[in-house]
């Protein structure tokens, strides 16, 4: 697993990639430190909520080369031929990325200390700075193993970038748009039955099996008329509860003004595990198939 991992690391420092990433952390990490730090803000969750649109950028960059870019070159075949699991090669990558995005989060912890230095009114309460620092970072390994998991589907670098910018992008919105939905029971039902087909069609693209995609789907919305017909007014509102309980990067709000969240980290940190374990199944489909 090293020499995968050091061959990831290597190929997103040696590329623009790790650098463009880190540079734009920085850079609007910096801006909005002196727009809100050294202006008397005492909170520097206010400068990382800010940042966070840099994951819509930076996430399809750092991810969209790690398994599409091995397809387009056929290099996977070499992937497939190691004496190495499949969940071994994803991890070796995975730790890669996230060493990547830990390097500009190292310099940015040294923000709340210069601005306690520097600023002329007002300091940085550093506890609740570096637990909004440990919340950042668990977000962005979420988004990783997201658009790792992007990049195991997609045929091409483009694509892949493409697709993942998108799924940032919904998953920012997720909680506005499914303010949007009335909250009906009719309309909630109507909105997960359509949630259901899209999971169904994932789980086509990881198994190429229709039937068992169509039996899934048929189960799914199965079970949901089931549920509608015992008690439909539970329904009411149903979506847009659940889209905000599972919102990734609405979770990170819970790090504001000194709490160090455990249960949102440890949502981050299972949402990492379950696209992993996602990717996996999607390598191990294209070696057999191969």
């Amino acid at each position: 697993m090293s020499a995968i991992y050091e061959r990831e690391l290597d190929s997103q420092l040696n590329g623009l990639t790790g650098y463009v990433y880190g540079a734009l952390m920085l850079l609007f990490g910096g801006i909005y430190v002196m727009v809100c730090q050294l202006d008397g803000s005492p909170y520097f969750t206010e400068t990382l909520d800010g940042l966070r649109f840099i994951y819509f950028v930076s996430i399809p960059l750092l991810t969209m080369r790690s398994i599409a870019e091995e397809r387009h070159q056929k290099t996977d075949q070499l992937l497939y031929s190691l004496p190495l699991s499949m969940t071994r090669i994803v991890l070796g990558k995975y730790l890669a990325l996230v060493t990547v995005l830990a390097m500009p989060m190292a310099v940015m912890a040294l923000y709340p200390l210069a601005v306690n230095a520097l600023a002329a009114s007002g300091t940085v309460h550093l506890r609740a700075a570096y637990s909004a620092l440990a919340g950042f970072f668990f977000l962005g390994m979420a988004l990783a193993a997201v658009g790792l998991f992007v990049s195991s589907l997609a045929e091409s670098v483009g694509v892949a970038a493409g697709i993942c910018f998108l799924v940032m992008l919904l998953t920012y919105f997720l909680t506005p748009l499914a303010g949007y939905i009335p909250a009906s029971p009719l309309a909630s039902l109507i909105a997960l039955a359509v949630t259901a087909a899209l999971f169904g069609l994932l789980v086509w693209r990881l198994t190429r099996n229709g039937g068992f995609a169509a039996a899934f789907t048929l189960a799914l919305e199965a079970a949901l008329g089931v549920c509608f017909a015992v008690d439909s007014q539970r329904f009411g509102g149903l979506f847009a509860e659940l889209a905000g309980k599972l919102a990734v990067f609405d979770r990170f709000e819970s790090f504001a003004y000194d709490i160090l969240d455990l249960r949102a980290i440890a949502y981050f940190v299972s949402v990492a595990a379950v696209f992993l374990f996602l990717t996996v199944q999607s390598m191990e489909r294209r070696r057999w198939a191969s």
